[in-house]
């Protein structure tokens, strides 16, 4: 593996870790009365006003856009992360949990491929394939998506494999705008302005704002914006312009194990020998996708 790629490739990997310690943020707000859907607002908003200053302390040139790449940017933030946010804590709502959303959402490596292979001409190899099932196995395990559940609800299966859509194309979204020649902070900022301007009307907390105003509000909306919203986007979007998106998009399942590392480590909660084990096939996956033989095509960047 060369140098650059290893680069890319632990970037996708820290973007994983940064968006699997979010759990912590979001207790801390909905302890405060904050609900996942205005936790999705304050997310997207924070982000933008970060992401808007930076730019400008950067280089002020870097917020022009030309007037054709804005349906991109309004694809990104509308189709993929407001999208892919309200169908994941509905899919959370209807399954009375995370497991099985957690489950379903990372499934979006398929999509991802699907859609790779006619957008930027990726093979589909056997690798590819023995990736994927390593990974499902392994999530599986790691999440006890099928322990006791004696009936799947079907709404709840839509909204997380809807989830799942809108997850595999940010990868996609991001190549496309990357292609177009705007830095990550750009894609990423936009992506957020649009993605907020959908969030706030929606979600009610406009009203609820107030209860944001104390030491702990503060502290977990900065969290949930920057730790992990505004970095791991940014080394997510940046590795991306190394990697197949496919690739990238399989290396991100670190934030499940990440996850999973959270709750017995900052939550107390039991980590079973299932959760070890399916950890462990996880990880097997991303070795194994960064084994694979080089494709004889270069990446599109």
């Amino acid at each position: 593996m060369r140098k650059g790629e290893m680069k890319n490739t632990a970037m996708v990997i820290l973007a994983g870790c940064l968006w699997g310690v979010i759990s912590i943020f979001v207790r801390q707000l909905n302890a405060l009365g904050i609900t996942a859907m205005e936790c999705v607002a304050i997310r997207t908003t924070i982000t933008a006003l970060i992401l808007c200053v930076f730019l400008l302390a950067r280089d002020p040139r870097q917020l022009r856009v030309r007037a054709r790449d804005l349906p991109l940017f309004a694809a990104s933030g509308l189709g993929s992360v407001l999208f892919f946010s309200y169908s994941y804590f509905k899919a959370i709502d209807v399954f009375g949990g995370a497991a099985m959303p957690a489950l379903l959402l990372y499934t979006a490596p398929v999509f991802v491929m699907l859609f790779s292979g006619p957008l930027f001409h990726e093979k589909w190899t056997k690798q590819k394939a023995a990736v994927l099932v390593l990974t499902f196995t392994g999530l599986v395990l790691v999440t006890g998506a099928f322990n006791g559940l004696s009936a799947i609800p079907v709404t709840g299966v839509l909204f997380g494999m809807g989830a799942a859509v809108g997850y595999a194309l940010y990868s996609i979204f991001g190549k496309l705008i990357g292609l177009r020649g705007y830095s990550p902070a750009v894609s990423t900022f936009y992506t957020f302005v649009f993605a907020s301007a959908g969030a706030v009307p929606l979600s009610g907390i406009l009203a609820d704002w107030p209860r944001l105003m104390c030491p702990a509000g503060v502290g977990a909306a900065l969290g949930i914006a920057l730790i992990s919203t505004t970095l791991p986007f940014f080394f997510y979007t940046r590795g991306l312009m190394g990697l197949e998106a496919g690739r990238a998009s399989v290396l991100a399942s670190s934030e499940p194990i990440t996850a999973v590392l959270v709750g017995p480590l900052v939550f107390h909660e039991p980590f079973t020998i299932a959760k070890i084990l399916g950890t462990v096939l996880v990880l097997s996956g991303i070795v194994l996708i960064n084994c694979t033989p080089k494709l004889r095509q270069r990446p599109p960047y």
